[in-house]
C-alpha cells in the first residue's frame, strides 16, 4: 500500500507539472530542476506560474533570515543604534564561524544588510538577541508573522536558519517573499552587491559579497533575494525579479549542486521566454527521486497510523 501511494505522489501529475500552464501557454512538463520543490508566482496577480512539490515541508536554512529582517522593521527598532556581538550570540550560532569580532559594534541598520546579502549567522543572531524581550519573543513573533500572512506549514526556532527545525514550503515561501519585497529595506540590503563594513570598539573593516551571484554581477533585474544552505536543507534561493516583462516571485528548495539553484533560474527563465526548459545531472534526478520518497513514505506512514 505505501509503496503504491509513493508511486502515486511521485509522478508529474501530482507534482502539479503535467498540464499546460494557462499564465504562460508552456507545458511545466518541459522544464526539468535540480531543486526538489520550486514555485513560481506573478508577483502583480498571484497567479502560480509554475509549482512542483510545493507543498513538501523542508528546511529552509537561511532563508530564515528573511522574516528575521520582518520582525527587527516590524517593530520600529533605531537603525541607528549600536549592536554588540556577544558570547551569547555565538552560543545561539553554536559557535558556528564568523568573521565578525566578538564585543566589537556595528548599526542596527549594518547588521541587518549583512544577514540579508551574506548570510551572516552572528548579524541574525545579535538581531534576535536585541530584540524587546530577547530571542525568545523574536522567535514567537516570526511564528505569529508567518500566521499572519497565511504561511500554515512553516516553524521558526532560531533566528538564523542554522537549526532544521526551521522548515516551510515553497507555497508559505512565496507569501513570504511577496511580503518582503515591500520593505524598502529589505529589498535594498538584499540586492547589495559589495559593501564594507565598518565595525568599532576595536575599529575594523570587513569586505562582503552577495551570495546570490545573479545580484552580485547584475546578471538578472532582481529586486529582493536571499540564499540559503545547510546539510538538511540542501540549496536554497527565493527572489523577486524581473523577467520577460513580469515581475515573479521565486522559490527553489533543496537543490542539488552548490549552483544548482542559480541554474535552476537560468531554466525556468528559458522555459518561460521559449517554452524550452533545459537539462539536469542525472545525479539531480537520482537525488530528487531518494528526497521526495522519503518524503512521501514518511507521510504515507503517517496518514496510515
Amino acid at each position: 500500500m505505501i509503496t503504491l501511494l509513493v508511486s502515486l505522489l511521485l509522478s508529474p501529475a501530482m507534482a502539479g507539472t503535467s498540464a499546460t500552464n494557462p499564465a504562460t501557454g508552456n507545458n511545466p512538463a518541459n522544464l526539468q530542476l535540480a531543486s526538489v520543490s520550486a514555485m513560481v508566482v506573478d508577483a502583480d496577480t498571484g497567479e502560480v506560474v509554475y509549482q512542483k512539490y510545493a507543498d513538501i515541508v523542508k528546511p529552509i536554512a537561511s532563508l530564515t533570515k528573511v522574516m528575521t529582517a520582518m520582525i527587527v522593521l516590524d517593530a520600529h527598532q533605531p537603525m541607528r543604534e549600536v549592536i554588540r556581538f556577544s558570547k551569547d550570540d555565538r552560543r545561539a550560532v553554536n559557535n558556528y564561524y564568523s568573521r565578525i569580532r566578538l564585543d566589537s559594534e556595528l548599526p542596527r541598520s549594518e547588521v541587518l544588510r549583512l544577514a540579508l546579502m551574506s548570510s551572516e549567522n552572528l548579524a541574525a543572531a545579535a538581531l534576535g538577541r536585541n530584540y524587546p524581550g530577547g530571542m525568545t519573543a523574536f522567535v514567537a513573533k516570526m511564528n505569529a508573522k508567518a500566521k499572519s500572512l497565511g504561511m500554515k506549514n512553516t516553524v521558526f526556532v532560531d533566528s538564523s536558519g542554522l537549526s532544521h527545525h526551521n522548515v516551510s514550503t515553497a507555497s508559505d515561501l512565496a507569501k513570504l517573499v511577496a511580503a518582503a519585497a515591500k520593505y524598502p529595506e529589505i529589498a535594498e540590503f538584499s540586492t547589495t552587491t559589495t559593501h564594507t563594513a565598518n565595525f568599532s570598539r576595536p575599529a575594523y573593516s570587513l569586505a562582503y559579497v552577495n551570495t546570490n551571484s545573479l545580484v552580485r554581477y547584475k546578471r538578472w533585474d532582481v529586486d529582493m533575494s536571499k540564499t540559503g544552505y545547510l546539510n538538511e536543507a540542501g540549496r536554497c534561493l527565493v527572489m523577486k525579479a524581473n523577467v520577460d516583462g513580469k515581475s515573479l516571485l521565486f522559490v527553489m528548495l533543496d537543490s542539488f549542486g552548490k549552483t544548482s539553484p542559480i541554474g535552476d533560474a537560468g531554466r525556468i527563465k528559458r522555459w518561460l521566454e521559449t517554452g524550452k526548459g533545459g537539462n539536469v545531472a542525472t545525479a539531480a534526478h537520482v537525488y530528487q527521486k531518494k528526497k521526495v520518497s522519503e518524503y512521501m513514505a514518511a507521510r504515507a506512514t503517517a496518514s496510515i497510523r
